[in-house]
Order: structure tokens, then C-alpha cells, then sequence
């Protein structure tokens, strides 16, 4: 079964890396009719000029570049993944072939019902050639225009890629100074302890570096920070209270990894490690008509000052940072305090739909 899956992830992303777009999809479709529409507009205008202009001629001459279009668009389609294991230029000669041809069969077809006029075998064997000649051409520059816009991308995603393991390198060992710091106060006060959370914190740490990507589902994200509150519960004790409200989030849900980690951890620091009696921490989730909200929250009143932390204070800038490298200006972190509390919340557009870790 593994096999069988791995195999077709690897189909799957040979087919999203190749460079001829989704014509079936409906943008695809809307932008190919628009420019069939266009270059019928200068086949005909290239036509000597008339005294009245000829709109059947206009009407046939656009019929029949919108059947090649839309046939073309079809077969290639249904090709797309068979052509997408093949090397980029056998791809793109085959592509061309199969305009050329459709084009072809499309002229037989006319001829045949001599939808314009009825023509001499020279002029029969010079209307063949000019139009195999026009889809040629028209296809081949197409069919570079794709793949140009393909390496952009391609290389749009490798630097965005490379800039969000970048700010991933620098969160983990943020992550993981923090975490010892906790641990450390545990050493003298009680050993058993402090033994039993730098188990939890290996743990802890081998989860979090399973999956190199920069997203993971929600639920590994969940679990990921409930590891270290564990951690935190044993030096803070009853001190530290929690509460969840995140059972409407799908647990596929993509997340940036060691998002709410950060988030937690300031609400620790700042809300309840200066305060004797401690306080409450909430937690809420959700998830709603494509977008995201997280929140966490801490105690907090104005006669506070906060605490000096040990922390490099990376932590939410990081966090503001990815999450506008992976979905945009539409993403958002907010920073609020009221009604006695601090509030820490993040947004962000996303499908209800795993991304493979690797994948911007």
C-alpha cells in the first residue's frame, strides 16, 4: 500500500510540475477562446480589403478556430499526465504534432463539405499548408510562453521555499533554548522532574523535526504544543491553567509548523510566570468558510510590566513572517489587550486539504 501511495505521489507531482497548464480548467478554457477570438480577428483583417465586410466569413472562420481550440484543449487535457512523465521537449513536440494534426483533420473536414467555397487541388494543397504553418506556429509560441511562465514559477517557489526554511531554522533553536530554560529551573528544585521533561522535550523534538516542510496538519501542530505543556506543567505546577476550544478545526488542517508553540510560550512567560497565583491560558481555534482564526490568551492588568524574558524574542515575528510568505497579505497576525486579558491571534486563508511537507 505504501508503494502504491508513493508511487502516485510521484505521478501527482510530475504532472503539477510540468509546464503545459489545466486547459480544461475554466480560466485555462476563457483565455484560449479570447485569444482564438483574436487571432481569427487577424486572419480575416490580414484578408484584402472589401467594400462591405464579409461577417459569415468572420462567423465560419471563427467556428472553425474554435473547434481546433477546443479540441486541442481537450485531448491535451486527457494526455496531460502521459505527457508529463516524458522530457520537456518530446513533450512540447508532441503538444505541437497534435495541434498540427487536429488543425488538419479540421481542414479535411471543411473541404469536405467545401464550407469555403469550392477550391482548385492547388489551392486545396496551399490551404493545408498555410493552415498547418499558422498552427504551428501559434502553438509553438504558446507552448513557450508556458513553459517560460513555468520556470518563473518554479523558481518563484524555490526562493519563497528557501526563505521559509530560513526563518524555520532560526524558530527550532529559539524553540529549543526556551525549553531548556524551563528544564533548568527544574534541576535544583526537583531532579526526577527535570529528568522526566528532557525525556519529554527529546520527544518533543524528534517530532517536531519528522517532517521538514514548513506545513503539517493540525492535529500534529495540536499535539506538537500539548508536549510542551507538559513540559511546562512540571514547573509551574497548578499555577498553570488551561483551556481548549478547538474541536471545530478539521484535523487535516494545514499549519506552519511550531506555530501555537510560540504562542503559547509568551502567554506562559508574560501571563502567568510573573504572577504568584498564575492564571488561566485559553486556547481557541477555528475554522470557518476557508479561513483559520487561532487565539491565545493570558492574563494580564495594567499595573503589569512585563517581565524581562530570556527568550530572543523571535518567537511571533517568525510566525508573522511565514505566514505572510505562505498565504499572502491575506494572513495576519494581531496583538489586543482587553477585558484583563492579552490576546494573540492569527489568520489565514487555506483549503481544508493536507499539503504534502516540501510543498508551498
Amino acid at each position: 500500500m505504501n508503494i502504491k501511495n508513493l508511487i502516485a505521489n510521484t505521478h501527482s507531482a510530475a504532472t503539477d510540475d510540468f509546464f503545459v497548464p489545466e486547459l480544461c480548467e475554466p480560466e485555462a478554457l476563457l483565455s484560449m477562446v479570447l485569444l482564438a477570438e483574436l487571432l481569427v480577428l487577424v486572419l480575416v483583417l490580414s484578408e484584402p480589403m472589401l467594400p462591405g465586410f464579409d461577417w459569415v466569413r468572420l462567423a465560419l472562420t471563427s467556428l472553425f478556430v474554435q473547434w481546433i481550440v477546443l479540441l486541442s484543449a481537450a485531448l491535451l487535457c486527457r494526455l496531460r499526465p502521459v505527457l508529463a512523465r516524458m522530457r520537456a521537449a518530446l513533450a512540447g513536440v508532441l503538444c505541437c504534432a497534435i495541434v498540427v494534426g487536429l488543425t488538419l483533420a479540421c481542414t479535411a473536414v471543411a473541404d469536405y463539405y467545401q464550407l469555403g467555397g469550392p477550391l482548385s487541388r492547388a489551392d486545396e494543397v496551399n490551404l493545408y499548408l498555410r493552415h498547418a504553418l499558422i498552427s504551428m506556429i501559434m502553438s509553438m509560441l504558446l507552448l513557450r510562453y508556458f513553459y517560460l511562465q513555468s520556470q518563473w514559477r518554479r523558481q518563484e517557489q524555490a526562493e519563497l521555499r528557501a526563505r521559509i526554511e530560513s526563518l524555520q531554522a532560526r524558530i527550532r533553536p529559539h524553540f529549543l533554548f526556551n525549553s531548556l530554560n524551563s528544564i533548568a529551573s527544574l534541576v535544583v528544585i526537583d531532579p526526577y522532574k527535570a529528568e522526566q521533561a528532557v525525556l519529554d522535550l527529546s520527544d518533543l523534538f524528534r517530532a517536531s523535526l519528522a517532517k521538514p516542510g514548513s506545513l503539517v496538519p493540525w492535529r500534529e501542530e495540536l499535539e506538537l504544543a500539548k508536549r510542551y505543556l507538559s513540559i511546562e506543567h512540571y514547573r509551574l505546577g497548578e499555577r498553570l491553567q488551561l483551556q481548549w476550544d478547538v474541536d471545530d478545526v478539521p484535523e487535516d488542517l494545514p499549519i506552519p509548523q511550531l506555530t501555537l508553540q510560540p504562542l503559547l510560550e509568551n502567554a506562559l512567560i508574560y501571563g502567568i510566570q510573573p504572577r504568584i497565583e498564575g492564571g488561566l491560558v485559553r486556547i481557541e481555534a477555528k475554522y470557518a468558510e476557508g479561513v483559520f482564526q487561532l487565539c491565545v490568551s493570558n492574563p494580564f492588568s495594567a499595573s503589569e510590566e512585563q517581565q524581562p524574558s530570556r527568550g530572543t524574542h523571535q518567537g511571533l515575528a517568525n510566525i508573522d513572517a511565514r505566514l505572510t510568505a505562505l498565504f499572502g497579505s491575506r494572513a495576519s497576525l494581531s496583538v489586543e489587550r482587553r477585558d484583563g486579558r492579552h490576546f494573540t491571534c492569527l489568520r489565514y486563508p487555506c483549503a481544508r486539504l493536507t499539503q504534502e511537507a516540501g510543498t508551498i
